[in-house]
């Protein structure tokens, strides 16, 4: 059985824990890989070496920073293929998901190489008598980031490009379900000239996320994934006095309004909600049918759902792959098994599908009559299933949103300017899309969330990212009057 390693101050080191955690194929429900999980000296030691590199890297001009992140995306581009088919082998993606998670990715790495102006500070001239200010931006030293399973390439670049760019050794302890993509990020990043101990890959468990959170040279963390967890990270990593960003989970409401060209809104319900099957923070998870468009929306959806072909990565058709894991299929499936019970209404029963007989595989499921109070409503399924709840009106829509705990992102159908723009002032969610899904942030805004889909106040990647991995420090300087000085410069002098 293959074991796979960590990557440790420019090279692969093999666990010397004796601990070991399955990795699957989720396509075929099969072992294919066994990861090696650290143990508390050797999270030790790789922070270590990240400290020794950060000083020479420290140094490294800005120029040479971003030539580095150039390399890397010529790198990464040219073996695109790779990248996919490492995310659809362990992940379950089908490939076209996997290539449009590299692309977004990618948006980051081409946003870090741009680093020389990011990276300007500000200077104010004779803010006094001889006095001028300034202020800089630097980089904290080592940085971390933990990682999920369901974006093992996109989400640690939302990471490591700003932290990397911006001076910083960066550790990243990625999800150990799909291990296998960091280590390849790591030989690229390699390849184009990233010194041993920039980088790092730290596989693990709690064990080393806990390493992580209480180490005295890890300056700040980065975090993604479910909100337990990250209030966890949060809590634990700020008591330790650390910078942390955590984003936690979602429960993504798209209002479609009476006015909404349908087949433009069932199509973008299909690809929002069952892309990735539903394991993403910003899928779509709850329509809500405004007025009397209910039927409608509801009957456009499941219509479209038995052409939705269900296969594994290999299957060049496959529209949706498998979920991670056996154990997060039933938890899917009991969402559906208790909906009805709860008064909902199942529409379409993705456990009926005629679905590959090895794998995990849950086809896509849409529930009607969905209210608050129920499990299939309040919780974030990360699975497959669309949910429907109806309203009379947009004010009910908005107080609907406005009342979960989650505020991630929504998005509103509408051919009304004024319904749309004035959803950006009602709602209390971070993202926002008009007649747009997924309304992920390109790489140079930034990624967040409201309420319990983020803790701490610093959002992720692009501006906000450049701002998590650095410092500013301000300097008043004042030199001698010039025309006190007895040196003969050979020019006039000036006050």
């Amino acid at each position: 059985m293959r074991v796979i390693d960590h990557w440790i101050n420019g090279a692969l080191v093999p666990s010397t824990s004796g601990r070991t955690s399955p990795v699957y194929n989720p396509a075929t429900g099969k072992q294919q890989a066994s990861v090696g999980l650290a143990s508390v000296a050797e999270v030790d030691a790789a922070v270590a070496a990240a400290k020794e590199a950060f000083k020479s890297w420290r140094l490294a001009s800005l120029s040479k920073r971003s030539e580095i992140m150039f390399a890397f995306r010529e790198l990464a581009n040219a073996n695109r293929a790779k990248i996919v088919e490492l995310i659809s082998i362990e992940h379950g993606k089908v490939p076209s998901d996997a290539a449009g998670e590299l692309a977004r990715g990618m948006e980051n790495i081409e946003f870090a190489c741009g680093i020389p102006a990011l990276l300007k500070g500000g200077f104010s001239e004779q803010v006094s008598g001889g006095v001028d200010v300034y202020s800089i931006k630097q980089p904290l030293g080592v940085v971390a980031g933990i990682t999920p399973f369901n974006f093992p390439a996109m989400v640690p670049m939302w990471m490591f490009a700003n932290a990397i760019a911006t001076g910083n050794c960066f550790i990243l302890k990625p999800s150990e379900k799909d291990p296998s993509v960091a280590l390849y990020l790591a030989e690229l990043l390699s390849q184009a000239g990233v010194p041993p101990g920039v980088f790092t890959v730290l596989q693990g468990d709690k064990v080393a996320v806990d390493a992580i959170l209480e180490h005295p040279d890890i300056a700040a963390v980065s975090f993604v994934g479910s909100t337990p967890i990250a209030k966890y990270i949060y809590t634990t990593g700020t008591a330790n006095g650390k910078r942390v960003q955590a984003l936690g989970g979602a429960k993504n409401h798209m209002i479609v309004l009476p006015d909404a060209d349908i087949n433009m809104a069932a199509d973008a319900a299909v690809s929002a909600a069952y892309g990735s099957a539903g394991e993403r923070c910003m899928a779509v998870s709850v329509v809500v049918a405004v007025g009397n468009i209910g039927d409608a929306i509801v009957e456009a959806i499941a219509e479209r759902l038995p052409k939705l072909r269900v296969g594994p990565g290999t299957d060049p058709d496959a529209e949706m792959g498998p979920l991670i894991t056996g154990e997060h299929r039933e938890k899917v499936a009991s969402y559906l098994a208790g909906a009805a019970g709860e008064g909902a209404t199942v529409v379409v029963d993705g456990r009926d599908d005629d679905l590959p007989t090895e794998g995990f595989f849950l086809g896509a499921s849409l529930v009607d009559n969905v209210k608050p109070g129920m499990r299939v409503y309040d919780d974030e399924i990360f699975g497959p299933v669309l949910a429907v709840t109806r309203v009379d009106t947009y004010e009910e829509a908005v107080a609907l949103i406005n009342a979960h705990r989650y505020g991630n992102g929504t998005a509103i159908f509408t051919r009304d300017g004024g319904a749309a723009r004035q959803l950006q002032f009602d709602i209390n969610v971070d993202m926002v899309g008009i007649n747009v899904p997924i309304p992920v942030p390109v790489a140079y805004y930034s990624f967040g969330g409201w309420k319990a889909s983020l803790f701490g106040d610093s959002n992720m990647y692009g501006p906000a990212g450049i701002e998590f991995y650095t410092r500013t420090k301000t300097v008043t300087s004042r030199w001698p009057d010039p025309a006190t000085s007895s040196v003969d410069l050979g020019f006039p002098r000036t006050r």
